[in-house]
């Protein structure tokens, strides 16, 4: 810990059960990079939309992350927060929405996310358009490209420059493609670009249905990034919620093992998650920590942390604490 404000805050009232759980992990979290470890973020939910972006993206850029995993909403959302916050929408009584309130927020085209509303034609089509050119220029060349890899050569090139509506430090993803970090989006088709590449490809505009790389090639590259990034140091893994973004990147440990039958591949060297999940209906994202052991993602002695709480709360606060605020 560090003098800083906020570590002294934390280090003194944060004493008990989930609090303690947070200082014990984020603690975790800096012994695990002070022995050389790297380490893997997942983001699930919506905390593009939440603008963590504001402590994750300084997290990239002062190394303290090394490669995220992270739904296809979470990649476009802070685009979309990017290039169109002045038009975003608060709505602190979401709770007390009538049906026919949200219909009316429907007919003026802004899209809730809990209490904050995304605009559609100032976010979505917006980046909708950039995306097309680059999608329809690749497929005419005959390229293809990973989800993530389209965003970078859009603000590689500055063309939503003049749309900028927050400073692109605040961005992360702006930061990983400064870092050129490497991004995994399982599942990338069932996010709001993902559907109009489907639109797109449906009407002939783009011929080649494979210009974006799929799923199954992320996990070929995981598990090449993997055996080179663990040959020489620990990973850790750090996950903010549940779903696909954790369950899709923590596999590729055993599948090295199990299905390549590769020995030697270390296991996960720290683990953490924030989550509100419960084990009822089976639930992985609820699953403890140790259940991870019979599946091969986690060794006996890995350092494992749980902190069942509201991610958009805890995930800022350990960041404050592993960059010393």
């Amino acid at each position: 810990m560090t003098n800083s404000p906020v570590s002294q805050f934390i280090q003194h009232h944060f004493r008990h059960f989930n609090a303690a759980a947070l200082v014990d992990a984020a603690k975790g979290y800096c012994a695990h990079l002070e022995k050389g470890g790297k380490m893997m973020v997942t983001l699930a939910g919506a905390m593009s939309t939440a603008e963590l972006g504001l402590s994750l993206a300084e997290m990239i850029r002062q190394g303290k992350i090394h490669a995220i995993s992270c739904t296809g909403a979470n990649l476009e959302e802070d685009i979309f927060n990017l290039i169109a916050h002045n038009f975003y929408e608060r709505v602190p009584h979401y709770r007390d929405l009538s049906p026919q309130q949200e219909q009316e927020l429907l007919d003026r085209h802004m899209n809730r996310v809990t209490d904050t509303c995304i605009p559609e034609e100032e976010a979505m089509r917006r980046l909708e358009k950039a995306l097309l050119e680059e999608w329809i220029s690749a497929d005419q060349a005959g390229e293809r490209y990973f989800p993530h890899e389209f965003l970078y050569r859009i603000l590689r090139s500055g063309r939503l420059e003049p749309y900028y509506q927050i400073h692109p430090r605040d961005s992360w993803v702006y930061a990983a493609m400064e870092a050129n970090l490497p991004i995994y989006v399982p599942g990338w088709e069932d996010s709001t670009t993902g559907n109009m590449y489907a639109a797109h490809c449906i009407t002939g505009e783009i011929r080649n249905v494979h210009t974006v790389r799929t799923g199954i090639e992320y996990m070929i590259h995981l598990a090449d990034w993997y055996l080179r990034t663990s040959a020489e140091s620990s990973i850790g893994f750090f996950q903010i919620g549940g779903g696909i973004a954790g369950d899709f990147p923590i596999c590729v440990v055993p599948m090295l093992h199990q299905d390549l039958g590769r020995q030697g591949v270390p296991m996960w060297g720290y683990f953490c998650q924030i989550s509100d999940s419960t084990t009822s209906y089976g639930s992985y994202s609820g699953a403890v920590p140790n259940e991870k052991i019979t599946w091969g993602k986690l060794a006996v002695d890995t350092p494992k942390f749980v902190i069942e709480s509201d991610a958009t709360i805890v995930a800022p606060l350990i960041f404050a604490w592993v960059l010393g605020w």
